[in-house]
């Protein structure tokens, strides 16, 4: 035997909404609206596998059980590329900054020292109205080694990539609030149980079909009856039968 069925004032206010805003609704309608505010059912749809589930986080502890959200990867983070290193033989220096470009690490050297001082920010030279493009050229091996800088080693660092689109984040978190974004659509009970394109995850289905019965659909009808706000609307669906 199923125990009586409450309607708390929330309840019946939020019910209440549904049905003024959807006044053709039927009984099994506003019944599914109601277990959908009392049990707090938040139903999405995982496109990618056609399936709908009870809730988010139902579908991500899935995922993330089956593996099918994340994946840990490891990447190697190198630190810029050298201007200057032991096998550099010439170098161009440009005099208002110190940068530097070498033979060796530069496809173009000169060229790139004559497009940096004609845009270097403290290039206040003019020569013919237009930035000077003068700058030192050394091969001097006791010149070129004070240009040399010590580079830092590469590290590694595990990183996440998403098991749906490759996407590499720094956190599990990160892919997870990424998925949220944009890999679901939020549904409503109404819409569930109005769609045959897509099926429903079992444990959703189970509690579906344990609440959407003749029995707790007559409770339904009994505590809404103890409410006279809803007598036109009982009234309607007796009337339709």
């Amino acid at each position: 035997m199923t125990s009586a069925l409450t309607i708390t004032n929330a309840e019946k206010t939020e019910l209440l909404k549904f049905l003024k805003k959807n006044r053709s609704a039927d009984l099994v309608t506003a019944y599914l609206a109601f277990i959908e505010e009392k049990h707090e059912i938040k139903p999405v749809l995982f496109p990618r596998e056609k399936t709908i589930y009870q809730s988010l986080d139902s579908l991500v502890k899935k995922l993330e059980a089956q593996g099918k959200l994340w994946r840990e990867t490891e990447i190697t983070i190198q630190f810029g590329q050298q201007s200057v290193n032991d096998a550099t033989k010439k170098i161009y220096i440009c005099p208002f900054t110190g940068k530097v470009f070498g033979d060796n690490t530069h496809p173009n050297p000169q060229d790139a020292i004559y497009d940096w001082v004609s845009k270097c920010p403290e290039n206040t030279e003019r020569v013919g109205g237009l930035p000077a493009k003068r700058f030192f050229v050394s091969e001097d091996p006791e010149v070129i080694r004070n240009y040399i800088s010590e580079r830092k080693a590469s590290v590694k660092k595990v990183v996440y990539s998403s098991a749906i689109t490759g996407k590499l984040f720094n956190s599990k978190q990160a892919v997870i609030e990424d998925f949220k974004k944009n890999h679901i659509k939020q549904m409503t009970m109404i819409e569930v149980q109005n769609q045959n394109r897509f099926q429903i995850d079992e444990q959703f289905l189970e509690f579906i079909q344990n609440h959407l019965n003749e029995e707790k659909i007559s409770a339904f009808v009994e505590a809404l009856s103890h409410h006279p706000e809803f007598e036109p609307y009982l009234r309607k669906w007796v009337e339709t039968e």
